[in-house]
């Protein structure tokens, strides 16, 4: 099965980087609630009325990989709601000569869906930029826990989302 990837290296160990992985709010949302860090561990990512998730923790290898499967999803911005629900989402974290490659996948976001344009741009903010940021320097750029603004690492997903959204349609009457 394809889905969306992106791969990139840090200096840190693969434990560091495990851990980070793991610290969901601390680089996609301080609103997660449940369980990030265990086998079966369920958790919910929520950001204001656009998007919930409800995830499973599939897999879980210390230093290794990670692994989450998507129980159900809702999109505000799209019409079937049903293309992130029984993806999986897979973050597979390898030593190197300089440190580890963190290489993440989500299987089953593909270029057909209706949300593919949006999840990528905010995938690679999240994963590419908040993730990689956190394991560099302690500190991501989650969105906030309630009804804050999306960090700016999600400009270019919001540009998207915007473009995807319901046009509202006025219509004047004569009297």
């Amino acid at each position: 099965m394809t889905g969306y990837s992106t791969t990139f290296t840090v200096d840190q160990n693969p434990q560091e980087v495990f851990t980070a992985v793991t610290n969901v709010a601390g680089w996609w949302s301080e609103g997660v609630e449940g369980v990030t860090d265990q086998l079966g561990g369920e958790f919910v990512h929520r950001y204001q009325n656009v998007h919930r998730c409800h995830l499973r923790i599939t897999e879980l290898e210390p230093g290794h990989k990670v692994a989450w499967h998507v129980l159900d999803n809702y999109f505000n911005f799209i019409t079937d709601q049903g293309e992130w629900r029984d993806t999986d989402i897979v973050f597979e974290i390898t030593p190197t000569e300089d440190g580890t490659q963190v290489h993440f996948t989500h299987i089953g976001l593909v270029p057909t869906d209706e949300c593919y344009d949006v999840c990528v741009n905010a995938w690679a903010g999240y994963i590419n930029g908040s993730l990689r940021n956190l394991i560099t320097t302690g500190q991501g750029q989650p969105n906030p826990r309630e009804d804050g603004e999306a960090p700016s690492h999600q400009d270019a997903a919001t540009v998207q989302r915007i473009k995807r959204a319901p046009q509202s349609v006025s219509v004047a009457t004569a009297d």
